[in-house]
């Protein structure tokens, strides 16, 4: 189920030029944007008639603070809880397609595991993180995003580049923070259903407000699906909670709470299909936080938190392990310090510590120990300086890391960006290192407990321009990463530090709102990413690295028509992608390309109708070889708002 009250937020509609519904159909399909942007731009302005600035988003994610989007040092992508409400989307996973630089790749279906590579660099070397607390997952240490929904979730951001600097151990990419809904305003609650294709069911609920001293956002999902293929059925129950209480101005205590129960069945490859395979994932995490800002020039953050997964993979029908049993623990701590002795400069500081306990029981494997286990320990502190000065923002900083296995661990980073006002452009760039320590995986499958983090060094360049008095946003960055000490396999079923490799590319985006109640929104990214040492015996030097696309296009357009009836039309394109063959060449796996419409109207401010049809064109294809994504499927439901 789901909770999150609905905020009716719509464009001021003195800013866009009016049209009329049958003419947006027309215009919309046959040559809109050419006629579009030719049309005159009214502005807000103040009772002397002088026009008003528009307020610029802020993000966090780039430097542990907000500053405003448009002065961001780093590559920033943000998705609001509107867009997603838009576009009927109930995964985070889902989401993230729309966004440049990230390849999302998916195991079949939904409820498969689902991963995410960020620039072409390894799943588990990108760092997630729910309000500041990182919640990558269990064995692997990467984040499976197949049961992430986005119950309670207001904005998602998207920080590309290494990060290890600010946020420490699989930041070596970047990073996705996901935000919770701000409880504000007085409470509402949000209900709905929904069902179609393939016996699929999902309810939700969400709520958030504000009363006196406590605010809460909430919200709970449960779906229900039997997918295509043969044991292929998904279930799965997600709540998010904030609970906060501001006892004084400038100070609030607050809980975060996560619980998730997932029971997916494992059809396998089709080649090799398993009849009665199925993977039960329970997990659950609770973040109490203090955050306190006694003044204007310093703020502190501080958040404990506690994650406990248990995983049952029964029977297990590899041939080799057999059925598993396996619970993973962690507790963190992380503390944060901001302090402006000077308005144009902030120094951040802070320190984090984790422990992580993981322990598998297989009592039918066919050699090796029947329990194994790993434990892993992180202490890590960081200072970070920002300068602010006329639109130009530097930034410098540097991170040590110990772990109890391998040592410490030192990155940095250095960036900067500078906004030219006249013409509304923003360049950025950085330079920076990044690592990603051994997963429990890595060590226990591998019989290696002497393994070194990966390590990254790289950098990027772009520029943002603003566009018609920002009604459209054009971004393109180039960026560089060369990957070494990666972690790979000798042949003999041990684990080394072997590979290397180098990825590059272009990511552009472009966001628009070109008339009133209709958002645009389409990128590309370019990657090229190849394996670079001859160690490595999974493939081949020089081979491309497996399920990383060379082209990727997304283009989306949501438009509200007489205030009621929300039309909203995604599709995305990719191309060039090889699947891994152990040892062999790689061979190249085909370009695929869907299409989803959705609608959505509202009868009341109470009520409103939706549906939604997915692959509209019934594309047959895989994101990855041999579990192939569903045809085309058809949804619809009802929200109720009190």
């Amino acid at each position: 189920m789901v909770l999150a009250r609905r905020q009716n937020q719509r464009p001021s509609r003195s800013r866009y030029p009016e049209i009329r519904c049958p003419t947006f159909f027309v215009t919309f399909w046959f040559g809109l944007i050419s006629g579009l942007f030719a049309q005159d731009i009214t502005t807000s302005t103040n009772a002397n008639g002088d026009q008003l600035p528009e307020a610029e988003p802020v993000v966090v994610s780039a430097t542990r603070f907000e500053i405003p989007l448009d002065q961001s040092p780093a590559s920033v992508s943000v998705i609001d809880a509107s867009e997603m409400e838009n576009n009927q989307t109930e995964r985070v996973a889902d989401a993230l397609r729309a966004v440049p630089g990230l390849s999302v790749v998916q195991t079949g279906t939904q409820g498969q595991l689902t991963s995410v590579f960020m620039r072409g660099l390894p799943s588990e070397d990108m760092q997630v993180l729910l309000n500041g607390i990182p919640i990558n997952q269990g064995l692997s240490g990467a984040m499976n995003f197949a049961d992430l929904t986005i119950d309670d979730i207001g904005r998602v951001e998207v920080v590309r580049g290494p990060q290890s600097t600010l946020y420490g151990p699989r930041a070596l990419a970047g990073a996705i923070q996901l935000f919770t809904v701000e409880g504000t305003g007085s409470p509402g609650v949000t209900v709905s259903s929904e069902g179609g294709s393939y016996g699929t069911f999902r309810e939700s609920i969400s709520s958030n407000g504000k009363v006196d001293l406590f605010d809460y956002s909430i919200g709970a999902s449960r779906i229900d699906t039997d997918n295509a293929r043969p044991n292929n059925q998904y279930r799965n129950t997600a709540v998010t909670a904030d609970l906060g209480l501001s006892p004084a101005e400038g100070l609030r205590l607050g809980t975060l709470v996560l619980y998730s129960l997932s029971d997916a069945g494992n059809p396998n490859t089709i080649f090799d299909p398993r009849p009665l395979d199925n993977l039960l994932t329970e997990r659950w995490l609770i973040g109490p936080h203090l955050d306190w800002k006694p003044n204007d020039w310093w703020e502190q953050k501080i958040i404990f938190d506690y994650d406990h997964e248990r995983q049952i993979n029964d029977p297990n029908q590899d041939g080799f392990t057999g059925a598993t049993r396996a619970l993973f623990r962690r507790t963190q701590l992380d503390y944060q310090n901001d302090i402006k002795p000077a308005s144009w400069l902030t120094i951040t500081d802070g320190f984090f510590f984790s422990h992580v306990l993981a322990e598998q029981e297989r009592p039918f494997v066919l050699f090796g120990p029947t329990f194994i286990s790993d434990e892993m320990e992180d202490i890590g502190g960081f200072l970070q300086g920002t300068v602010d000065i006329s639109n130009f923002v530097f930034v410098t900083g540097g991170r040590v890391d110990w772990f109890n296995h391998i040592g410490n661990i030192w990155t940095y980073r250095v960036a900067g960006s500078y906004k030219i006002e006249k013409t509304d452009t923003t360049l950025h760039a950085s330079v920076a290192t990044g690592f990603s320590p051994p997963s429990s995986q890595d060590k226990i499958f591998g019989n290696n407990f002497n393994l070194q983090p990966e390590k990254d060094f790289g950098w990027d360049a772009g520029v943002e321009q603003r566009l018609w008095e920002r009604r459209a946003t054009i971004s393109a960055t180039y960026f560089h990463n060369d990957l070494s000490n990666v972690i790979g396999f000798n042949g003999q079923f041990k684990t080394l530090n072997l590979g290397a490799a180098e990825t590059q590319g272009v990511e552009t985006e472009l966001r628009a709102t070109p008339i009133r109640d209709l958002t645009l929104r389409a990128s590309y990214t370019y990657l090229e990413a190849e394996k670079t040492d001859n160690a490595n015996i999974a493939q081949p030097q020089g081979s491309r690295l497996p399920r990383r696309p060379r082209n990727e296009v997304y283009v989306s357009g949501s438009y509200l028509c007489w205030g009621k009836l929300r039309t909203t039309v995604e599709a995305k394109f990719v191309n060039a992608r090889e699947e891994l063959s152990f040892g062999a060449p790689n061979f190249d796996i085909e370009d695929y390309s869907f299409l989803n419409v959705a609608a959505e109207y509202e009868i009341n401010p109470h009520l409103t109708i939706y549906g939604r049809v997915d692959n509209v064109t019934g594309e047959h294809y895989s994101e990855v070889f041999g579990f192939p994504a569903l045809g085309t499927t058809a949804f619809g439901g009802m929200k109720l708002r009190f």
